[in-house]
């Protein structure tokens, strides 16, 4: 019996087991009555397990007031001399938003690009790229399925822009020099939750989801909450599809002096004929797009992920003026793998396309402890913190690659899949140990207080140790050792010109494992062959602006990053070229009228190449880095009919190079989406929620990002127009 696609979600539903799920949980809820309330208490559940709970929202509900600054802990954006964004559940879910990559469109200074021969996210940052690896999950690194993140594991979405090795310690897939990502878990409210949403987009995907949240016992002190979805069906893209389960659970108790908090959750994505990556060879213009929803993968690709994870945190209020606090998490992870990509030949789209397998498993460790003191010497206050950090990932893997196969980017070929592999590694059916990264590190600030508040220097140091330990993939014999360590400083200073107005600066830094020296070079012998550089640090300069005015606030920020390059010279392996990149920021956000509310920037950009070997790419731009990028997206409440309101969003990158030597170039692109929800109360405790979004409204075809893995030049291809529907109900 076939179902009209817009029925595929229901019919999903009724079949589902999470509907049993929801069924059971529900009844429980209602069947368990809560303890007698100790007084009227109103609960700020936090994510970090802090007395202060969330920051609040700022005006508009789009994004909050405040974001966690690292090590600083959650800070007012007014108030700490960084640029800092949190973006609110309200906007997630008005924006249908289905990952980490679908909120960061709203970022001006990020762009999405994808892993090297993969399928992970990458966020550019300020045009540096971090890997979904390196974003943190309530503060923790490697806590999170590595290649994709479903949406309903997060309450927000925290953006720190620009290096952060002191505030986070060095992310430990060695990327997050331009910014870091901290992502915020779901926490039970003061008022019970019930929640069920189902939808369809365009290609036939059908989903389904609940969150369900109580709070129990004297003073509603336990809370629990539980997310589940299930996404199933094609995309806009031929022949694409994905199948997607998640389940997560947030745990949360409080007493007067101690907060804790724990997670769990699980997640099994399998996306089917992904649409590849196209690398052109060196000397080739930038290919002609194929059809906006045309897939030139092969029909037996896919990419397969399963993780499940958990994380606890836990705050102690020692006294008044000292709290101390504890966290951790593990995380294991297994990829299966079968990719291919295509490498063109010449410009009427002749191409190669190679099978690609791969299986790995993750298996991460991570904790960190800490200290948080208040006191005062004479006038001047103080807020001393001192913390220790631990890492340590175990990666197992093996892979085989065939020969390449002959096809079109325009008349795709579909080929049988290549088994006799011309290079592998290990055993697909048991992948051994290939790699273990470790790092530890210390960490001392102290943000000190003048003239009431008004001036507010902050200054601190990291140590940081980074080992790494490389193994053949068939001898599983050790072939590598990294064993360094750095310490990274950190100064910035806030100063209040007015209460609605701060200016602020700041150095910080980068960092990142240092590359061994090659045996020889040109052919000559490397006179430091094999010896270890110190980790590389990029420094950063950065001044700004802040502002607030009733419902309306707005930053502007300057920054200069120097990252360092090595290569040989004079038969020497050394940090002995560069990169530079320098930038200006323009963000506002806000309610300027009723029922309008905007989020939006621009940011300029120039990245390029200093001291390059020979001098060859000098003043060159860096591979994938636009000049500009702009975001700016509008919210509105339709005047005379109560619940309905409109959002549209604009999308500006640049034109980027796909080569070091700037001869491909790759065209600058505009997207616009739109959206509608209207919002109808369904009886006295019900509401009814109907949104549709519309993304690349006007079927825009462009190549959307350029590598993501440093040096690399593969383009990857727009999303089609593209519409979601949904329906949530409020119990």
């Amino acid at each position: 019996m076939s179902i009209h696609p817009l029925l595929r979600p229901l019919a999903l539903f009724s079949l589902s087991p999470l509907a049993l799920a929801v069924s059971a949980v529900t009844a429980m809820a209602q069947d368990v009555p809560l303890e007698p309330s100790l007084g009227e208490v109103v609960v700020n559940a936090s994510a970090d397990a802090s007395a202060e709970g969330l920051s609040k929202p700022f005006s508009g509900g789009m994004v909050a007031r405040g974001a966690r600054v690292g090590i600083l802990g959650t800070q007012d954006f007014m108030e700490t001399p960084f640029q800092i964004t949190s973006y609110t559940q309200e906007l997630i879910a008005n924006q249908q938003a289905q990952s980490v990559a679908d909120v960061l469109r709203n970022a001006a200074s990020v762009r999405q690009a994808r892993g090297f021969g993969n399928f992970q996210e990458v966020y550019v940052v300020r045009g540096y790229p971090l890997y979904s690896d390196d974003i943190a999950y309530n503060g923790l690194y490697g806590m999170l399925p590595r290649q994709y993140v479903a949406s309903q594991f997060f309450e927000r979405v925290e953006v720190l822009l620009g290096a952060n090795a002191f505030l986070n310690g060095a992310a430990p897939g060695g990327s997050a020099l331009g910014g870091s990502v901290n992502l915020l878990p779901k926490r039970a409210g003061t008022e019970p939750l019930t929640q069920v949403s189902a939808g369809v987009e365009s290609g036939g995907q059908g989903f389904v989801a609940a969150d369900i949240s109580r709070r129990f016992g004297p003073d509603q002190s336990t809370g629990v909450r539980l997310n589940m979805a299930q996404r199933n069906g094609d995309t806009a893209i031929d022949r694409e599809s994905r199948k997607l389960g998640m389940l997560g659970l947030g745990v949360d108790w409080r007493s007067s002096s101690v907060r804790v908090s724990a997670d769990l959750g699980y997640q099994d994505n399998d996306l089917r004929v992904g649409r590849a990556q196209v690398t052109p060879a060196a000397g080739l213009p930038t290919p002609a797009l194929p059809g906006s929803t045309g897939n030139y993968s092969q029909p037996w690709t896919y990419s397969k992920e399963k993780d499940l994870f958990g994380t606890v945190r836990a705050e102690w209020d020692i006294s008044d003026e000292v709290t101390a606090w504890a966290a951790g998490g593990v995380r294991a992870g297994e990829e299966r793998n079968v990719l291919t990509g295509l490498t063109l030949q010449d410009a009427a789209g002749n191409a190669t396309t190679s099978p690609f397998d791969n299986h790995r498993k993750d298996n991460i460790r991570t904790a960190e402890v800490g200290v948080r003191a208040k006191f005062s010497t004479g006038s001047i206050g103080h807020q001393l913190v001192a913390s220790m950090n631990s890492y340590s990932g175990t990666e197992r893997n093996a892979y085989g690659m065939a020969a390449g196969t002959p096809t079109n980017l325009y008349r795709p070929v579909d080929v049988a899949r290549g088994t006799q592999y011309l290079w592998s590694g290990g055993d697909l059916n048991d992948p051994s140990r290939v790699g273990v990264v470790k790092t530890r590190s210390l960490a001392l600030v102290d943000t000190l207080s003048f003239m009431d508040g008004r001036l507010l220097p902050t200054v601190g140091l990291r140590y940081q140790k980074i080992e790494q330990s490389g193994f053949d993939y068939s001898t599983r014999e050790l072939t590598s050792e990294y064993d360094k360590s750095r310490v990274t400083p950190m100064a910035g200073v806030v100063f209040k010109l007015q209460p609605s107005l701060s200016v602020y600066a700041s150095y910080v830094e980068g960092l990142q494992k240092g590359e061994t020296a090659p045996a020889s070079a040109n052919g000559q012998p490397v006179l430091n062959g094999g010896a270890l550089l110190q980790p590389m640090r990029t420094r950063q300069k950065e001044v700004g602006l802040k502002w607030e005015q009733g419902d309306m606030g707005a930053s502007a920020a300057y920054f200069i990053s120097d990252k360092p390059t090595s290569y040989v010279r004079d038969q020497v392996f050394a940090e002995n070229g560069k990169e530079r990149r320098q930038g200006v920021e323009l963000n506002v956000f806000g309610q300027p009228l009723k029922g309008l509310r905007v989020l939006g920037g621009v940011t300029f950009l120039d990245a390029k190449q200093k001291q390059t070997e020979g001098g060859l790419l000098d003043g060159k731009r860096v591979i994938g880095v636009p000049r500009q990028q702009a975001s700016l997206g509008v919210d509105w409440d339709v005047p005379g009919v109560r619940g309905l309101a409109l959002n549209a969003q604009l999308l500006y990158t640049g034109s980027q190079w796909a080569d070091g030597a700037n001869t491909q170039k790759v065209a600058a692109w505009t997207r616009t989406d739109l959206g509608v929800r209207y919002l109808m109360p369904m009886g006295d405790s019900r509401l009814l929620t109907l949104r549709a979004n519309l993304a690349n409204a006007f079927d825009r075809n462009y190549w959307a990002s350029v590598g993501g893995f440093p040096g690399a030049n593969y383009l990857v291809q727009s999303t089609p127009r593209t519409l979601a529907v949904s329906a949530t109900v409020d119990f």
